[in-house]
């Protein structure tokens, strides 16, 4: 198996401060999120931490705000942290760097809007060469209207796993990573 590493993308306090949170959504991907989070942890899997960050924007993204933080019960310790103002997490941050001077291969993708940070991450990562595992069920995201119209976050889901299936990744859930992790493990 290639060298892994998680990213948890924007998992902060920034979001329960936007008026789109909807803690109902949260409860059905926190089990998944936390799940792989451990799975990281038992397997040795390095977490890379990603935050978003807006300054001088007055919004809970602004580093003057305080919420550029762990969300709850997300404050696992990770090998490295980076801060990003860009959707993906490596244009304006040393990840790819870093990834590289770590020998890592393959990014799991995890962390909120499944179809902003972690959709563009995801893509941007296998531009750059990495293999790239999606794993749509932890990640979260929430409905959006456009011209009328208002898609439900299992659309938007949905849409993301369409258009980055076999193209930029691989869609999978935390069951499939821990059958590859754990079994990497057992060879090595």
């Amino acid at each position: 198996m290639l060298a892994t590493a998680l990213l948890l993308i924007d998992v902060q306090a920034s979001f329960p401060a936007r008026d789109y949170w909807d803690e109902t959504l949260a409860e059905v991907w926190r089990p998944a999120q936390r799940r792989l989070l451990d799975l990281a942890r038992e397997t040795g899997v390095p977490l890379v931490r990603i935050f978003h960050q807006a300054p001088d924007s007055a919004t809970p993204f602004d580093p003057a705000s305080g919420l550029i933080s762990p969300l709850a019960g997300f404050d696992d310790d990770a090998a490295v942290t980076f801060h990003k103002t860009a959707h993906n997490a490596f244009s304006d941050t040393g990840l790819e760097r870093w990834l590289r001077l770590n020998r890592i291969e393959r990014l799991a993708i995890s962390g909120i809007r499944t179809e902003q940070c972690c959709e563009t991450t995801a893509r941007v990562g296998s531009d750059l060469g990495f293999a790239i595992d999606f794993v749509s069920e932890a990640t979260l995201t929430f409905p959006m209207t456009r011209a009328g119209r208002t898609w439900s976050a299992d659309e938007i889901r949905a849409r993301t796993e369409l258009v980055l299936e076999g193209r930029f990744a691989r869609i999978v859930d935390v069951e499939t990573l821990a059958a590859d992790w754990r079994g990497a493990r057992a060879v090595a």
